[in-house]
């Protein structure tokens, strides 16, 4: 009788050994979830900060914002209405001045591969197109996996900034007048960049030619694709609305 109560206590002792240490392992557990979420949230909290910080140093556009122009009415707007669309009226024997074509919207496309393997390069490139356009960018994820290189479904891989109005002619006006003529040995952008139904796209292999980028803050030199849509219906037109305009055409 004395040894069965012995071993009723000794696993009773058991038991309640076992339960405490299962309380501690649950309390540390809850105190470890609890610090990660701390340190997420101190994260996700800095950048906004950096965000924020970036925004303020820079005219963002906010919404409804791209109709108007800081300077007023950009010069390649006045360029176009004065000497473009009567050059193009001449040209093409254009009755209205409304038959005219003239651009619609430019999209800033910049994929960045390592994203992939690590996200967090996206920041330097979404500052840094954020730097050039004067607008917030998007990010541009994969609409369907490829395992080759090793990119799932909805995973980020690039940065875009779409310009209308206003944006759109002051970042044509810098792209055409002060960022191509940095281009080492630049002879002109290639005259068959066109897509048959007025739209034209040209690469950039290195942001610093934009002089908004600072090269001592360039973490990696990156490309980046200029989409410049049209409403021209041939190639032959937009080619001539964009050489009004003073794209540098190679001869």
């Amino acid at each position: 009788m004395v040894a069965a109560k012995d071993d009723t206590d000794t696993k009773k002792k058991e038991s309640a050994e076992g339960a405490e240490a299962g309380g501690e392992e649950a309390a540390k557990k809850a105190k470890m979830e609890a610090k990660k979420a701390s340190a997420d949230a101190a994260r996700a909290k800095a950048k906004k900060a950096k965000e924020d910080a970036a925004a303020a140093s820079l005219k963002i556009a906010a919404e409804g914002e791209t109709k108007v122009s800081p300077t007023k009415v950009p010069r390649l707007v006045t360029h176009y209405q004065k000497k473009a669309v009567p050059a193009l009226m001449k040209e093409f024997q254009f009755k209205n001045p409304m038959q005219c074509p003239r651009i619609s919207k430019i999209v800033v496309n910049c994929a960045v591969k390592e994203a992939v393997a690590n996200p967090k390069v996206l920041d330097g490139a979404f500052e840094e197109l954020m730097a050039i356009t004067g607008q917030k960018p998007v990010l541009t994820r994969a609409k369907k996996a490829i395992a080759a290189f090793k990119v799932r479904e909805g995973n980020a891989v690039g940065v875009m900034v779409t310009l209308r109005r206003a944006r759109m002619y002051e970042f044509l006006d810098r792209l055409m007048n002060v960022a191509l003529p940095r281009v080492r040995d630049f002879k002109g952008v290639n005259p068959k960049g066109f897509d048959g139904r007025g739209n034209y796209s040209l690469g950039l292999r290195e942001q610093i030619i934009f002089p908004e980028i600072n090269y001592d803050k360039v973490e990696k030199i990156r490309g980046m694709t200029v989409t410049i849509t049209t409403t021209a219906k041939t190639n032959e037109h937009a080619r001539s609305l964009l050489t009004e305009l003073g794209m540098p055409f190679r001869k």
